[in-house]
């Protein structure tokens, strides 16, 4: 089956809600494709908060020159000085929507401090911020009427004369395979947390709008700059938001002390996500952790603010580690959280890495975590996640409109899903192996988290990279058990892991390429910041032998580097 829209968004989380909307207020045909209900995206699991300068004694220029630190300057000040010029506005309109933030005694919008901030600027609904944002996204797209397409999988984007022109998706509830056609394609799939295990991220979060882009010739923008969280549960990986610590929670060690007193004297638990998890991390190599992980002490916060405040990550400690937070410390590790890189897109949310002929992707947005549109350079402040969503999800969704009221649709028939048929069919025909999908997928998880984690060396980086190329092969071979069409969720877990393999082959590549520690890259043979020579993006696109890597400059406006501390 054909279908037909004049903005086609894959992806239903925040991003690709916000975008919808947008589009959908300048009167063109929206429609969204997502492989879950849009209520089940991996939005939901933002628990801390969305920054913006709406305080009197805050301003647009602190929040921006903090998200330039706190990327080790490698974030693109220009899209940074949007971000943060756009914030205000953009939190009235989502409270206007209907959004239910804490407010504080006054009655006023309440406020928590977050890591790597000046000023506290966070935003916030008690520890559920990403759900309560998400429903209220979605509450928006019913009121403007826009169909989506629940449990679709794209399996490749349409690329015609140049452009992008839709898409090709199967449908999990029949096995079908469907072309939906479109003048503009915006991708807003989320990140590739399950390239590595454990993670933070949903199962659903497996790189899938980055490997297609990837394919149709769009660069791969600062794939090595994976952020480790702070603050995961050693059992699960599971997140406790970093509004614990906003709120007063303490980090101790085994001696019972505060150590990042050591590490940042100023911001203390505070400091950015990737100081904080280095910090730990040191700490429990030095034999000063339990059991592999640090302590989140958060006794002294009292009964009642973690019941009012903290209550998600109160209920997930008590379930996942067996502790009670008002009455005990609770063990907490650096887990894989976030991927700085993406997708090369502009302001805009244009897949578009220069000016010249054939460094565009015409048709092709990219917004959210699946996107570098470099917010967050070589590491993301914690709630400028949400804050992202909203701003570029907004801009992307004008822009994509405007673009397809000057684009007319592509002569592309049912004929079009022809090779993904096929490709599908073989694997389904496949016989059984020693491979299955399930064991490839962890030892992919399992290699990520050893070698592309907090610290990295050159031999770690060159075993991950050997050890992606071997999966790579195996995945030719592996066979499939279940063979039906209906909600096969083994030929789905199949085309996830082709497309995390992609992906965390630029990540173990852009990571060996680049020859110096910079936010979330801390390379312990190249332990310094190199300005002179790696003040740029790493750029990786596609090749028949593997990821071809190029560098891009920094767009620097006002901040230039300096010493980061904390």
């Amino acid at each position: 089956m054909v279908f037909e829209h004049d903005v086609l968004i894959i992806g239903a989380g925040l991003a690709g809600l916000r975008a919808g909307i947008e589009a959908k207020r300048k009167g063109v045909d929206v429609a969204i494709l997502t492989k879950v209900y849009p209520v089940r995206s991996h939005t939901n699991a933002a628990q801390g908060g969305i920054n913006a300068s709406l305080d009197e004694g805050d301003s647009w220029e602190s929040h921006a020159y903090d998200t330039v630190k706190g990327s080790d300057y490698l974030g693109d000040q220009d899209a940074i000085e949007i971000l943060a010029q756009e914030a205000p506005s953009d939190i009235i309109e989502l409270e206007h929507m209907g959004v239910i933030f804490n407010r504080d005694e006054e009655g006023r919008l309440g406020t928590r401090a977050f890591g790597g901030a000046s000023h506290a600027r966070t935003y916030f609904v008690a520890d559920i911020t990403g759900q309560a944002l998400l429903h209220v996204g979605y509450e928006q797209s019913l009121k403007y009427k826009i169909p989506t397409y629940n449990e679709f999988f794209a399996t490749s984007l349409i690329y015609e004369d140049g452009a992008v022109k839709g898409c090709v998706a199967i449908e999990m509830r029949t096995g079908e395979l469907h072309v939906f056609k479109a003048k503009a394609v915006i991708i807003a799939s989320g990140g590739v947390g399950r390239a590595f295990e454990p993670s933070t991220n949903a199962l659903i979060c497996t790189g899938d709008g980055m490997a297609l882009a990837y394919r149709v010739g769009a660069p791969l923008m600062d794939m090595e700059m994976v952020q480790y969280h702070p603050t995961t549960l050693p059992s699960n990986g599971a997140l406790l938001t970093e509004g614990a610590r906003g709120e007063g929670a303490y980090l101790v060690n085994s001696n019972g002390d505060r150590f990042m007193s050591t590490y940042a004297p100023n911001m203390l638990e505070l400091a950015s996500r990737d100081v904080v998890s280095r910090s730990e991390q040191t700490e429990i190599n030095a034999g000063r952790g339990i059991d592999g992980c640090v302590m989140l002490d958060c006794r002294h916060l009292g009964a009642d603010l973690i019941h009012s405040k903290l209550r998600q990550i109160w209920e997930l400690a008590r379930d996942f580690s067996g502790v009670d937070l008002v009455t005990e410390p609770c063990p907490v590790r650096p887990g894989m959280h976030y991927i700085m890189g993406g997708i090369k897109a502009n302001f805009n949310g244009q897949v578009k890495w220069g000016e010249s002929a054939g460094q565009s992707v015409p048709g092709l947005y990219a917004i959210g975590e699946t996107s570098c549109i470099s917010i967050h350079g070589g590491n993301r402040l914690g709630a400028n996640s949400l804050l992202e969503l909203v701003v570029f999800g907004r801009r992307s969704g004008l822009h994509a409109a405007e673009y397809a009221m000057t684009q007319k649709h592509a002569n592309v028939g049912e004929s079009r899903a022809e090779i993904d048929r096929k490709k599908i069919t073989a694997l389904l025909e496949r016989p059984q192996a020693s491979d299955m999908v399930g064991k490839l997928r962890m030892e992919l998880g399992d290699t990520m988290n050893q070698h592309v984690a907090v610290f990295r060396d050159e031999a770690g980086l060159k075993t991950a990279v050997a050890k992606v190329k071997e999966l790579k092969q195996r995945y030719q071979g592996i066979g499939l058990q279940n063979k039906g069409k209906v909600f096969n969720t083994n030929l789905l877990s199949a085309l996830e892991l082709e497309n995390m393999l992609d992906v965390a082959e630029v990540i173990t590549e852009s990571a060996l390429y680049r020859k110096e520690s910079r936010g979330a890259q801390f390379r312990t043979d190249y332990p310094e910041r190199n300005d002179a020579e790696w003040l740029k993006h790493t750029l990786a696109f596609q090749t028949d032998s593997g990821p071809r890597l190029d560098a891009l400059e920094v767009t620097i406006t006002k901040w230039q580097p300096q010493k980061r501390t904390y």
